[in-house]
């Protein structure tokens, strides 16, 4: 089976930065039709130009709005035909404390970090079964990766919000790969942390010996690049996993396996 998805058309949403933007400019290099989409129509700007072209398209809105994303999957199916690839990156996270954590707050995150990826799956699934027609198996009619954190295994004392969001959407990607699978559509996760994403950026520049602890943290010892993840999502979304669904592939360094506390980073 091929690593290749040349010619595929992938939605990645979150594109505007960091895991998002590398698992799209990854996509975008290996040959993939990309619509870039983001809530900040600046930072695709940024990175786009602000120029539609070729084999990319960006598009911009609320991404937890149901009529955006069925203008997203419109604009994916205009441009391009065909969906075969969806990548869930868009996420929210907001520290919030467990001893006065808000139901709003819970809300709040199981709206963006789950509720949003599940309906946009369900959206592109509809689109990648009627596409695939008649074809009979092994025919993949399409792939969905959902980028989900260690945050959903392991608590820390400030992300309860964010953890149980995070949690939700390991379920549902378990759920719905066993529901799609006679549509011959399969659903994984990327289960990253010790990755330099957008949000790790950010708590370093405010706390800079967290580095370090991050470090201690990971058996191979270093902070993977956002770059790395790109790979890994090709991989789940290309035939060379034709028989793996329901699956979460960790691009963690080995934090998931460390005893004891860790830095509460994902």
């Amino acid at each position: 089976m091929s690593l290749s998805i040349q010619g595929k058309t992938a939605i990645v949403t979150g594109a505007g930065r960091g895991i998002g933007l590398a698992i799209a400019r990854h996509f975008r290099e290996a040959g993939a039709n990309v619509v870039y989409a983001d809530c900040d129509e600046s930072l695709l700007e940024v990175e786009l130009g602000g120029q539609d072209s070729g084999r990319v398209r960006a598009f911009s809105g609320d991404l937890g709005e149901r009529l955006t994303q069925s203008n997203l999957v419109s604009a994916a199916i205009d441009a391009f035909d065909h969906v075969d690839i969806l990548v869930n990156a868009h996420r929210l996270v907001l520290q919030s404390d467990p001893e006065v954590t808000t139901e709003e707050q819970i809300a709040r995150m199981l709206r963006q970090n789950m509720s949003a990826a599940l309906r946009l799956s369900q959206l592109v699934a509809r689109r990648m079964a009627e596409q695939s027609g008649n074809d009979l198996p092994p025919v993949q009619a399409g792939a969905i990766v959902n980028v989900v954190s260690l945050a959903a295994e392991r608590p820390t004392e400030e992300n309860l919000a964010y953890s149980i969001a995070s949690a939700a959407l390991v379920q549902a990607t378990r759920t719905l790969a066993v529901t799609l699978a006679p549509k011959r559509i399969r659903v994984n996760g990327l289960g990253f942390a010790s990755v330099m994403s957008n949000q790790l950026q950010m708590r370093l520049r405010e706390e800079p010996a967290l580095r370090d602890r991050l470090i201690a943290a990971t058996p191979l010892a270093r902070i993977a690049g956002a770059e790395e993840l790109g790979p890994a999502a090709q991989f789940l979304a290309s035939e060379a996993a034709g028989f793996i669904t329901g699956q979460i592939l960790r691009i963690d360094g080995g934090r998931s396996l460390a005893d004891g506390m860790t830095p509460a980073v994902y």
